[in-house]
């Protein structure tokens, strides 16, 4: 299939994380322009729809009315869709002759398909970034007054299973973004077409890709220790309680049996 963007010398792109997952089974390869990653037309003027697993769907050259028909017929394929989707817009300008990246804004010498894909790809794993950046801040600073109670009073309030459960928060997250999203990877696409490298390169230093990843590995790598130290705490707490119990039951069957001791000598 041709792509009808090629005429165009101004467009947006325009970036969605709907949702937890997206099921691409359901699209059949006859009716995509490309399959890695899924690229399709959703309109008759040519709009471009690129649609990541992982629950982002970018549009280019897409109208708003176009965009909300398109949304509304993903809407059954979404696993656990967001109320308040978090969007990336990008402006893309043809006709210049180097390509690059600049107060975001993407020049390029023409539009093709497999630059449109890496656009995509680059914006996606962007907005996948922005989302785990907020939910990992909203767990530092939950996280923050149990480590403030231990520091303070060498004691934590939360449960084992309160403090488990963020370590399976971080994990899942950690998951997502590297089993989901790869984002420390490149395109698959550039496999096939390594002089958009540079492209690639440039969205990745724009969005700071790579260094926000290392930033919220870290992150995730210190709330889960965190979360485990408390966790161990806790557990000790409750060990020693359970110490003190069984000394307790062991001291009322001495005196149990020291009571019946004396009533038989009494008798």
């Amino acid at each position: 299939m041709e792509l009808q963007l090629k005429t165009r010398q101004d467009l947006k792109a325009r970036a969605l994380l709907l949702g937890d997952r997206l099921d691409l089974r359901a699209f059949k390869i006859a009716d995509c322009l490309a399959t890695t990653p899924l690229t399709l037309e959703v309109d008759v003027e040519g709009g471009v729809a690129v649609l990541f697993r992982y629950g982002v769907v970018v549009l280019f050259g897409v109208k708003s009315l176009d965009e909300v028909r398109f949304i509304e017929t993903l809407k059954p394929l979404i696993t656990n869709p967001y109320t308040a989707p978090e969007i990336e817009e990008l402006e893309i300008h043809c006709g210049k002759p180097s390509l690059g990246v600049q107060s975001g804004a993407v020049s390029l010498d023409e539009i093709s398909l497999e630059k449109v894909q890496v656009i995509a790809d680059a914006l996606s794993k962007n907005l996948v970034l922005s989302l785990y950046e907020k939910k990992v801040a909203g767990e530092f600073d939950k996280i923050e007054p149990l480590a403030q109670q231990l520091a303070t009073h060498g004691k934590v309030s939360a449960d084992s299973k309160t403090l488990l459960s963020k370590i399976g928060h971080m994990l899942l997250i950690e998951h997502r973004m590297v089993g989901r999203a790869e984002i420390g990877d490149k395109p698959e696409i550039l496999w096939d077409f390594p002089h958009l490298g540079g492209l690639y390169a440039s969205l990745e230093d724009e969005f700071e890709l790579q260094e926000r990843q290392a930033a919220l590995d870290r992150k995730l790598g210190l709330i889960s220790d965190t979360a485990q130290t408390l966790a161990d705490v806790w557990d000790n707490k409750q060990l020693h309680k359970l110490e003190w119990y069984v000394i307790g039951l062991i001291l009322f069957e001495i005196v149990i049996s020291l009571f019946e001791l004396s009533d038989k000598f009494l008798r």
